[in-house]
């Protein structure tokens, strides 16, 4: 097996502000960053903060951005970068810091909850569900999102605008929004919930431009833009200018 000493730049620091620090450090053949930032918490700087479970691409939690692309550190190996090249590892930028590689991603949990939840078909108990493949296959596609928020923190409009995220809820909720308004047996329209309306008025939709960096940074490869961001604006657009419903609302408008 193979080594040879890399040159990092880690950015170490707390909210109160931090800086990048200089390290050099072993690395051997089929490794990842994340194993070259344990060697270094291991062997020169133990109270290196950083997050991570799995190590397997699956949880999302080492979350980083490494020479300022958002990435799974577990998943980017050392063999994509060349040998001399400096690689920095910094914080995700759209979100708070905590401390060195550590971020407050709170942001997109309470975006999570404001989403209402799948509504079950009336008459129907759970395990009683039944759907054909080619139904579900777009919002199937959807589930494979590990909530690494790497789709948020590139999201310009997250990561540029702090004055957004009040009325904007990211790629990753807006994709939520579209599996359940895809889903065959959500019956949220019988229970008097807009999916359609709610993504546009609450949850900002309109703030989209749809410059797909979401999809690009995607460890799962979910096509967000294609597949899920774009239909959900076709829909929503579908459904504020249909002339029908348009004159079912006037006419209950004359006749209340």
């Amino acid at each position: 097996m193979s080594t040879y000493q890399a040159r990092f730049r880690i950015w170490r620091g707390d909210a109160g502000g931090g800086e990048l620090t200089d390290y050099t450090v072993e690395v051997h053949d089929g490794e990842v960053v994340l194993d070259i930032v344990h060697r270094l918490q291991a062997t020169q700087t133990p109270d290196l903060a950083v997050r991570w479970n799995c190590k397997a691409g699956k949880c999302g939690s080492c979350s980083a951005e490494v020479n300022g692309r958002p990435r799974l550190m577990c998943m980017t190996r050392m063999s994509v970068f060349d040998r001399d090249e400096v690689i920095t590892v910094t914080p995700l930028r759209a979100f708070p810091i905590v401390r060195d590689l550590v971020t407050d991603v709170s942001f997109n949990y309470a975006k999570a909850r404001e989403i209402p939840a799948f509504v079950p078909p009336a008459g129907l108990g759970p395990g009683e569900y039944r759907m054909r493949q080619e139904d579900v296959d777009r919002s199937q596609e959807f589930r494979k999102c590990i909530e690494c928020f790497l789709c948020q923190d590139t999201c310009h409009v997250v990561r540029d605008h702090e004055e957004n995220k009040e009325a904007f809820a990211g790629p990753r909720f807006l994709m939520r929004i579209a599996e359940l308004d895809m889903h065959p047996l959500d019956a949220a329209d019988e229970a008097g919930l807009d999916r359609r309306r709610a993504a546009q008025e609450e949850h900002g939709l309109g703030y989209c431009n749809i410059t797909k960096c979401c999809t690009e940074v995607c460890p799962e490869s979910i096509r967000i833009t294609d597949n899920a961001l774009i239909p959900l604006k076709e829909r929503v657009v579908d459904r504020k200018y249909d002339p029908l419903v348009w004159l079912g609302k006037t006419i209950r408008r004359r006749t209340s």
